[in-house]
């Protein structure tokens, strides 16, 4: 009896011994394959530019996740009608609330004063520029935008029937921008503007422009941006539209960036500074501007779980 249940005994601890030398066999390739995995992540690209807009239209960037962005975008009137105190006796403004669903999805609702106008957008990056560390190597950064706005102003004209359709306009871009190194960031956007309502049968309800940005830093606090929209020819004929054209400086206060700008862009929104443009910089006309924004933190779960994993690439 005494010896059957010693070769009981003895068995189960061989069993034991057996399994924790299996356990400590699969946590030591767990811990192998964890470390050459950390050494094969690559990091992502930080900081290409410092705020979610360049001049009027966006960036790549996008806000944290759990985090709601409150924007100010102000324009004053055109330099060069000294009556006006110099432009500084007229306003446009834009008042916006922004929200980072998650680490690749933005979105946003806004209110501009000129044409009373009310826009919402969804910004999706699909993917992120890393370093060239590691064996996961992504040269530029590719995030897809989409907005709409409608006109609210009183309808005057009833010489024909007048529908909510036409005071919507849509927006497409796709966000392409790469930072080549710690001081420049160069973007591209390729935008389709659709409008609904257009001046004449003439005007092409699509309209096709691209747009170049970028981000020169000349100190920890202070960088230089520029944006400039090109509407392709043969497509607007009722009235004598100029392309966008903005130059700015941005300003980093306590991990919130003030923008202020020179630009000739009519309008805080995609279809009124790249497709209702008039002015000409050769004559001054040109506004100065500023962007301002603060941003509170709704979730704080989700904005420390952005920034556990925002180091590597996904």
């Amino acid at each position: 009896m005494v010896h059957q249940t010693t070769k009981v005994i003895l068995i189960f601890f061989v069993f034991c011994l057996n399994s924790f030398s299996a356990f400590a066999q699969d946590d030591l390739i767990d811990m192998l394959n964890n470390e050459a995995s950390e050494v094969a992540r690559s990091t992502y690209t930080k900081a290409t530019f410092k705020s979610s807009r360049l001049i009027n239209g966006h960036s790549i960037e996008n806000i944290g996740p759990g985090v709601l962005d409150f924007r100010i975008a102000h324009r004053f009137g055109l330099l060069n009608e000294g009556n006006n105190f110099f432009g500084l006796d007229q306003a446009k403004m834009r008042l916006g609330l922004e929200y980072g669903v998650n680490h690749r999805l933005m979105v946003g609702i806004g209110r501009s004063t000129q044409e009373k106008a009310i826009d919402g957008f969804l910004k999706y990056r699909f993917m992120k520029q890393t370093n060239n560390e590691g064996t996961k190597k992504i040269p530029l950064s590719i995030t897809f935008l989409a907005a709409v706005d409608m006109n609210t102003t009183t309808w005057t004209d009833n010489t024909y029937p007048y529908y909510l359709s036409h005071r919507l306009a849509y927006n497409f871009q796709i966000l392409m921008a790469r930072k080549f190194n710690n001081s420049l960031s160069l973007q591209l956007m390729p935008t389709l503007t659709h409008k609904n309502l257009v001046e004449s049968t003439k005007d092409k309800n699509d309209i096709l422009s691209i747009g170049l940005g970028g981000r020169l830093k000349l100190t920890n606090r202070f960088a230089l941006t520029t944006e400039y929209y090109y509407v392709l020819p043969n497509q607007i004929f009722s009235y004598e539209r100029r392309n966008s054209l903005g130059i700015g400086v941005d300003i980093e206060t306590g991990g919130h960036v003030f923008q202020l700008m020179f630009t000739n862009g009519n309008g805080m929104i995609e279809r009124q500074f790249i497709t209702q443009t008039q002015d000409k910089i050769q004559d001054c006309s040109i506004r100065f501007g500023f962007n301002i924004s603060r941003v509170f933190t709704i979730s704080e779960k989700a904005t420390r779980r952005f920034k556990e994993k925002s180091t590597y690439a996904q």
